[in-house]
């Protein structure tokens, strides 16, 4: 009978044990699979902050949700070019699973952080090869593919002249230190010249430079273009207030740069933009080669309007370009 419990004690010891470390086990292996994905972004402004939410969207929509399937490790530079570098190399050290870079300084340093072993995703980036981030389009190559967030660039040229037909120079503005912005900028100026518009460039090295910058700006020119670029739309109020005193329209490149104070834009859609890089992020999560993995490109606009800002210029926006906005696009009152 002694020896019946003794069995017995042994063998309920011997399953306590067998189940706490068979939890313990499962539980690390629970948590093993649970991936990490950092998101590191530029700075806090609208179609940043758009291009953001779209990519969790983006991840949750394939079965990555956070707090439950994926750890989203969201990190924010706020403009400083050194939280950038020692935000990547955290993501790298914590070993995230990947990691997705808002605007185009994020991402390089991503890149620069990650080497060849981490997956890099882009979201909205503006000229990815011509960045140093990929090898083409189409074979991004090594560990990095994503979004490309290419503006409508003759459209807005032809929307610009539609609303402001007796603009005689147009003023381009864009930031030193902003890849996609000059790309942008440049490329818009180049079709200026295609088209037979005259324009002038102006660049400011930082938010701090766009008071003066713009003052000279609206002496000069008749309209003025915005591009998509980090630091124009950060200081876009500012750039409004003067322009608006100068009676001098400003056509931006995107949508929330429209609701800051611009006039107008066919914009693509940044949290569409980043939702497909949160969808494009799952997949590689899933297994999805990256050196292969085409950039995707998102390149139609929907047109956006600003009333209040119209009014305030005295600009009448044509029945046509109304009616679209109102029923494919958006309008500020």
């Amino acid at each position: 009978m002694k020896r019946m419990i003794a069995f017995i004690s042994a063998l309920v010891v011997f399953l306590g044990v067998a189940f706490f470390m068979t939890g313990n086990g499962q539980k690390k292996a629970n948590t093993k699979k649970v991936p990490t994905v950092g998101i590191l972004q530029l700075q806090t402004h609208p179609a940043l902050d758009a291009i953001h939410r779209g990519v969790v969207a983006g991840l949750k929509e394939y079965g990555y949700v956070p707090g439950k399937t994926v750890k989203i490790d969201y990190q924010n530079a706020q403009g400083d070019q050194s939280n950038l570098k020692t935000m990547s190399q955290k993501f790298v050290n914590e070993d995230a699973a990947e990691v997705v870079g808002i605007a185009t300084p994020a991402a390089q340093a991503l890149v620069s952080a990650a080497g060849k072993s981490t997956p890099v995703i882009l979201a909205g980036i503006t000229d990815p090869s011509g960045s140093g981030l990929i090898k083409s389009d189409a074979h991004p190559g090594a560990n990095v593919t994503g979004t490309s967030g290419e503006s409508p660039l003759k459209s807005h040229l032809d929307l610009l002249r539609e609303l402001v037909p007796s603009a005689k120079t147009v003023g381009i503005i864009y930031t030193t230190s902003d890849h996609g912005g000059e790309y942008n900028a440049k490329k818009f100026a180049k079709i200026c010249k295609q088209e037979g518009v005259a324009y002038k460039m102006y660049t400011i090295a930082n938010t701090n430079d766009m008071q003066t910058v713009a003052e000279k700006m609206a002496s000069e020119v008749d309209a003025v273009y915005a591009p998509q670029d980090n630091g124009v739309a950060s200081a876009m109020k500012t750039l409004v207030s003067v322009t608006n005193k100068a009676k001098v329209p400003v056509i931006p490149a995107v949508d929330t740069m429209v609701k800051a104070g611009g006039l107008a834009t066919l914009s693509v859609d940044q949290y569409q933009l980043g939702k497909l890089s949160g969808e494009m992020a799952a997949k590689v999560l899933k297994g999805k080669d990256t050196s292969d993995y085409a950039i995707k490109v998102i390149t139609k606009g929907k047109m956006t309007l600003n009333l209040s800002e119209a009014k305030k210029l005295g600009i009448t926006f044509p029945a046509s370009v109304l009616k679209e906005a109102k029923t494919k696009g958006v309008v500020y009152q």
